[in-house]
């Protein structure tokens, strides 16, 4: 089935705009754009009638391998700013591989129900903790090297069932270890990066082969929807992370919760239709 560009197009413009969108928050809050990203693609796959069975799965494979450029357009920003400790990262980049390894084999199992719940549960965790601003003690730290391996690949394993760059848990993780929001938000830009790759990979192979697919798919990742996305959102990244660098610590917190509440309320609502 070959894809027909003209009738597509009114889509394509929609996918430019979800770039703008996503782009700006990934650059902003460290999320690289999966909380945004899953729900709203999930919403336009759906108005395109793709198949039920395999919406989310080509929601989230989309989704992470968007993150895949904004993290990379985030990350410069972050880091000329000061905001990436390459230490954390280091430390934590090995359970992020086994995290991602695991969480791909699961999401080819769970159905699109249970992927769109479990993104729903997971993002509201990650926003109560945001919005009720929990306070960690003076002396607590980040956790000694196995404690970051055993961080990461419950981050990463979560971050492939979700489609997300693992900001959602990854920030929360660390201002709990009293890192500055600051410092999180552009860390977490650069733990992104090695989740996205490794679901990218993950949703390509095992979409490889999956019957009734829509033309333009490449396992579970929709190019056309990955390629109008990566348009605009890379050049927005940028922007939402030099506003990152000047907002005060709460402003960025109850930005962060609120996006989170309202995505996660939408994601919920689609699952139980």
């Amino acid at each position: 089935m070959e894809l027909d560009i003209a009738a597509q197009l009114p889509w394509y413009m929609a996918y430019l705009v979800l770039g703008c969108v996503g782009g700006f928050a990934a650059g902003l809050l460290g999320i690289g754009g999966g909380m945004i990203y899953v729900p709203l693609m999930a919403t336009l796959f759906e108005a395109q009638g793709f198949p039920s069975a395999s919406l989310m799965h080509l929601a989230l494979g989309t989704s992470l391998s968007t993150i895949l450029f904004t993290s990379l357009s985030s990350l410069r920003t972050h880091h000329q700013n000061g905001n990436v400790d390459w230490g954390i990262v280091k430390s934590i980049v090995p359970g992020i591989v086994a995290g991602g390894v695991i969480g791909g084999l699961l999401a080819s199992r769970f159905s699109t129900m249970a992927l769109a719940l479990t993104f729903s549960v997971f993002v509201y965790y990650s926003a109560a903790q945001m919005f009720l601003n929990a306070k960690p003690k003076p002396s607590r730290q980040l956790p000694a090297p196995a404690g970051m391996f055993g961080a990461g690949t419950v981050i990463s394993t979560l971050s492939q069932l979700v489609g997300a760059g693992g900001g959602f848990l990854s920030v929360p993780f660390m201002t709990w270890c009293n890192v500055s929001i600051h410092r999180a938000i552009g860390t977490s830009a650069a733990v992104g990066l090695p989740i996205a790759i490794v679901g990218a990979i993950g949703y390509f192979i095992n979409g490889a082969g999956a019957a009734g697919l829509p033309a333009g798919s490449v396992g579970y990742i929709y190019m056309p929807a990955l390629l109008g996305v990566l348009v605009t959102s890379v050049l927005l990244a940028p922007v939402g992370a030099r506003l990152a660098a000047r907002l005060p610590v709460a402003t960025l917190k109850k930005v962060f919760a609120i996006f989170l509440f309202v995505l996660a309320t939408k994601m919920l609502f689609t699952a139980l239709k």
